[in-house]
């Protein structure tokens, strides 16, 4: 089943930053926070194994799943290669996946952070793609696709070898448009000129495109006063 794009909302949820107090995640004000995203009519969340310790699954399961229907919201979540020691490993964590956000499928479902050398070497070393079909053929995976931070080189081989993959998620925003290392404007295109849907991580660089300097700020207001320097990231 291919993703209907028309039908995905424009900004998603991620669960990677959530505000914490003495280090523990507030639950409380995740739970309002993911309230107003509903609210709004947005229904993705993203969040990983490997998030906030391990918590950030747990997190979901209290703030959003045991009080909202299942049918209110997706919700994507990833599999980490660096976990991944043996072929039962896979089901090992995709279990403990399930339990922790509370839910029986994964709307969407990622191999986490593929990149040139040793993450790709994992995933291919255990067959995690095919394991990923079969978990999409069982049901307990709408959608399987990856998180990538590689060369566009590898990114291309992975497409041509695997047409399986439903989705790419990249990051993507305009500081990073021709960066040599993070290569998103190349990404883009290559993903573009496959019809191949992107999902789009830090389109704020982890808040940085918020706070400017005096110097940018000003050079972003003076063309759109009344706008925000956020908004300039997610245009």
């Amino acid at each position: 089943m291919s993703i209907d794009v028309s039908k995905m909302p424009k900004i998603g949820f991620g669960l990677m930053r959530l505000p914490e107090t003495d280090g523990v995640i507030d639950i409380g004000r995740v739970a309002e926070m993911a309230d107003k995203y509903l609210e709004a009519g947005f229904t993705y969340f993203d969040t990983a194994y490997v998030y906030h310790g391990g918590n950030s699954e747990k997190a979901f399961k209290e703030a959003v799943v045991k009080r909202h229907p299942r049918d209110s919201f997706t919700i994507a979540t990833k599999l980490p290669a660096w976990f991944i020691h043996s072929f039962e490993d896979r089901d090992k964590i995709f279990e403990e996946q399930l339990e922790r956000c509370g839910v029986d499928y994964f709307d969407f479902y990622l191999l986490h952070s593929i990149e040139d050398g040793n993450n790709i070497e994992i995933y291919e070393k255990y067959d995690c793609f095919n394991w990923g079909i079969q978990k999409r053929a069982e049901g307990k995976i709408k959608h399987f696709g990856f998180s990538f931070h590689g060369t566009p080189a590898l990114l291309r081989r992975l497409l041509d070898e695997h047409p399986e993959i439903e989705f790419v998620q990249i990051q993507l925003n305009y500081a990073d448009w021709d960066n040599k290392i993070v290569h998103s404007g190349e990404l883009y295109q290559i993903l573009s000129e496959r019809n191949i849907p992107i999902i789009v991580m830090e389109p704020c660089k982890g808040g940085k495109l918020a706070v400017l300097d005096d110097e940018c700020a000003e050079v972003l207001k003076a063309i759109h006063p009344d706008k925000s320097l956020a908004s300039w990231a997610f245009r």
